[in-house]
């Protein structure tokens, strides 16, 4: 299944970009790095040593900081690894297997939508023990892109309604659940859900966004780094 890129993508445009060997081996390195920055980001919101301490580890930060030399890509430059849109994003704050932000949501289709599968660490907390509410909403935008993609209608968030039942446990199994309730034009209307793996029937939020599929060239004027545009 195709990823909806943070949602951002039209059939047509889809369609014009030409086709391009995987880089397999670059995206590997930048998922091992990916891997070892979450366990820095975990480590360091959990530590209680000691000033010393916390000052040699921030020399050694910045003297790996430096290593990454080169010419790095502008906010508006779509990464050579990346598939956009329609595929793969390696720095996705919440799918991105190279991004120290991301959980990351590992997503299946699933009962006519798509279900995610993650842990929060403590570096996602709000209140003590509990994943931070913007945490919530943002799983539930991503995977609510991804439905629309999955559908064949990739699309932009329009508006997310989000309702807080109760709190959604850190270091526990999630499951975050996505589907096209409705479609309108180029409107899509989408639910989801974020339950644990254990207990499926407990929904601890809930969602309902509204998602609308930019034409072409409003595709192209957002995009300009697009392949083929």
């Amino acid at each position: 299944m195709k990823s909806p890129l943070d949602h951002h993508s039209t059939t047509s445009t889809v369609q014009e970009r030409p086709a391009r060997k995987e880089p397999d081996h670059e995206r590997a390195a930048i998922a091992v790095l990916g891997h070892e920055l979450r366990a820095l980001v975990d480590a360091t919101v959990r530590t209680a040593a000691s000033p010393d301490t916390l000052h040699r580890v921030a020399d050694g930060v910045r003297t790996l900081t430096g290593q990454l030399t080169g010419r790095r890509r502008a906010r508006a430059e779509i990464p050579s690894v990346d598939e956009f849109p329609g595929g793969v994003r390696m720095y996705s704050p919440v799918t991105g297997a190279g991004s120290p932000l991301a959980p990351p949501v590992r997503v299946a289709p699933a009962d006519g939508g798509v279900a995610g599968t993650c842990v929060l660490g403590i570096a996602h907390e709000g209140p003590p023990g509990y994943g931070h509410g913007g945490m919530s909403a943002m799983l539930l935008d991503e995977l609510m892109g991804w439905a629309c993609a999955a559908a064949g209608m990739p699309g932009m968030t329009v508006s997310l309604q989000t309702r807080y039942r109760r709190p959604v446990p850190l270091q526990t199994p999630l499951r975050v659940y996505a589907r096209v309730t409705g479609v309108e034009d180029r409107r899509i209307s989408v639910s989801g859900t974020i339950t644990t793996e254990e207990d499926l029937s407990t929904v601890l939020v809930a969602a309902d966004g509204v998602f609308v599929s930019p034409d072409p060239d409003r595709a192209r004027a957002l995009f300009p780094g697009l392949r083929g545009t």
